[in-house]
């Protein structure tokens, strides 16, 4: 009788263990990426509302 049937790998080999670790590090990377870009960029508009809220209460307390 034939056993060939009967063994089955059980776990994907280890390249493709390798691959897939590397693809999932790389896919986390970049949306923590894109996270910390959002933020910089929200932080930079609001420093940049801030900047020009204060120019314009400074002109109207000198001004008028």
């Amino acid at each position: 009788m034939n056993s060939d049937l009967e063994r089955t790998r059980s776990r994907p080999p280890i390249l493709r263990k390798a691959v897939a670790t590397l693809v999932l590090v790389a896919a986390v990377a970049l949306v923590i990426h894109l996270v910390v870009g959002l933020v910089v960029a929200v932080f930079w508009i609001a420093v940049v509302v801030a900047a020009v809220v204060a120019v314009l209460w400074a002109l109207k307390t000198l001004v008028w």
